[in-house]
């Protein structure tokens, strides 16, 4: 059975973090393996983008 790890990452809704610059983390993190689930986002709380990750990890507990 296949076993995964999780990451939620949150983006900041401000000028500084444009979506290309999230675009470039999430590519930058499928390239270590981790594939995006699911996005939320929160125009009315000023949260900004919260990106919840998962990749699969051996039975030794290292990444697969």
């Amino acid at each position: 059975m296949k076993k995964f790890e999780y990451q939620i990452i949150t983006y900041p809704m401000d000028k500084k973090t444009s979506l290309i610059a999230m675009q470039d983390d999430l590519n930058a993190r499928g390239k270590e393996g981790w594939e995006v689930v699911s996005v939320s986002s929160s125009e009315f709380a000023n949260i900004g983008h919260t990106a919840f990750l998962k990749r699969a990890i051996s039975y030794e507990g290292g990444t697969s």
